[in-house]
């Protein structure tokens, strides 16, 4: 079964810092002083859990006016199986229920067609984050697409893909 947890701040995020441990730091070689920085202590935390085990993660703030989502991970062992779609179906819907205009993320360039999907647009040029590409990319109440592959509107595709109902 999965389960999600949102803590506000950096304590009680242990779960979650373990997950981009493991993606960020270990896989992608991003130093760990970059990877952990201040903004965890002011971002609301997202976890999620299969059983008792967190999958997956990311986190959202609002910063200088705009909410920013990021550090969005997925354990290896867990890629392909919806774990990043709903996380980031999670951190768009909680900002825009919270107020938000528009969701700022900085996306590696390979992923960009997985948020172009959100609805997300690429702005400005591309630029290296730790040595990895990178773009900035947008997405506002009038770009936003919450469908799931199936083609409807749904925030819990993942229940229903396990179910064979989507």
């Amino acid at each position: 079964m999965i389960s999600s947890k949102w803590v506000l701040g950096d304590q009680g995020i242990e779960d979650a810092l373990s997950v981009r441990r493991r993606v960020f730091i270990e896989e992608q070689h991003v130093p760990e002083n970059e990877e952990f920085d201040a903004m965890d202590a002011r971002a609301l935390h997202l976890m999620l859990y299969e059983g008792e085990k967190c999958v997956a993660t990311g986190r959202l703030y609002f910063y200088e006016g705009v909410y920013h989502a990021g550090r969005i991970a997925v354990r290896k062992e867990e890629r392909g199986k919806y774990m990043g779609d709903l996380v980031v179906r999670l951190l768009l819907f909680k900002a825009f229920q919270q107020g938000a205009e528009s969701v700022e993320i900085g996306a590696q360039t390979y992923a960009v067609p997985f948020y172009e999907r959100f609805g997300f647009v690429k702005y400005g040029e591309e630029y290296l984050d730790c040595d990895i590409p990178h773009f900035h990319m947008r997405v506002t109440e009038d770009t936003l697409r919450m469908e799931g592959e199936c083609g409807h509107d749904c925030t819990d595709c993942v229940k229903k893909k396990e179910s064979g109902s989507c």
